[in-house]
């Protein structure tokens, strides 16, 4: 949905969206490499339990989602390969609108699961709590957007899922949503909301917490779009949350569009 080269082609007429496909594959720390390599529709294949883009596969067997990557990062060509497991606790048919045009819509696939990775480059192995989602619209994103700020945080009782987003007409949808480890969902009273400082590119972001909220690490630091950790209080426990901002205004910008191709090359095959 970010890619440069979808949108250049919807800005001349109607075009295929499977022939703009990426995986993007994050990783933080000391070992940090990203990779986000998009590939046109001969190198995508697609059925009910799997998913191949390029070297790099998903595939569903009906316990796990089951993430087979072979990357190569960006801008430093650094291999990134091995597989990761997401297990969820339980898989949810919620799903959620979050525009008020009624053309977003948003899927909490499993909020509660357990993440497994397994890396041969970098040598890497961990597990721990982990997400799945999926986003759907019928219209891209900057058409009905200003921006969003979204958190996902894991608690005692399940996960809690923070999403506030200004829509193109001034209105301004938002969810607080608690997910046990069944799948069962129940709203909660939104936090009251916190201003974070914004990132190195003076991006605002916002969330939601009982308490002060404060950025803990800046994963993605992009003039459009920051992924980061922030300690917050959410029905009164404190943990620490993913956190994201996104600008659609500073993502449909031309001097953005330009810059995107940098982290998001385009494979030939």
């Amino acid at each position: 949905m970010f890619s440069p080269y979808y949108a250049a082609a919807r800005r001349r007429g109607t075009t295929d969206p499977e022939n703009y496909c990426a995986l993007n594959v994050a990783l933080y720390g000391r070992r940090k490499r990203w990779a986000m390599t998009e590939r046109g529709r001969r190198a995508m294949h697609r059925d009910a339990a799997t998913f191949v883009i390029g070297p790099s596969a998903l595939a569903w067997d009906g316990n796990a989602l089951t993430i087979d990557i072979n990357e190569t990062g960006t801008p430093i060509p650094r291999r990134i390969a091995g597989r990761v497991r997401v297990i969820p606790r339980a898989v949810t048919s919620h799903e959620f609108v979050i525009d008020s045009l009624s053309e977003h819509r948003w899927r909490p696939i499993a909020p509660c699961a357990r993440v497994e990775v397994e890396l041969s480059h970098p040598e890497l192995r961990w597990s721990g709590n982990g997400y799945l989602d999926s986003n759907t619209g019928d219209v891209p994103l900057e058409s009905s957007f200003v921006r969003w700020d979204w958190s996902r945080a894991a608690l005692h009782d399940g996960t809690a899922v923070l999403y506030n987003v200004t829509c193109r007409d001034g209105t301004t949808p938002s969810l607080a949503l608690l997910f046990d480890a069944n799948g069962h969902v129940r709203d909660i009273a939104p936090p009251p909301p916190v201003t974070l400082p914004p990132n190195g590119w003076r991006l605002p972001r916002a969330t939601r917490s009982d308490d002060a909220a404060r950025v803990i690490d800046t994963l993605e630091n992009a003039p459009f779009y920051a992924r980061s950790l922030i300690a917050a209080r959410i029905l009164g426990e404190d943990t620490i949350a993913v956190h994201e901002s996104l600008s659609l205004d500073r993502f449909a910008s031309r001097i953005v569009q330009l810059m995107l191709p940098f982290r998001m090359p385009r494979a030939l095959r």
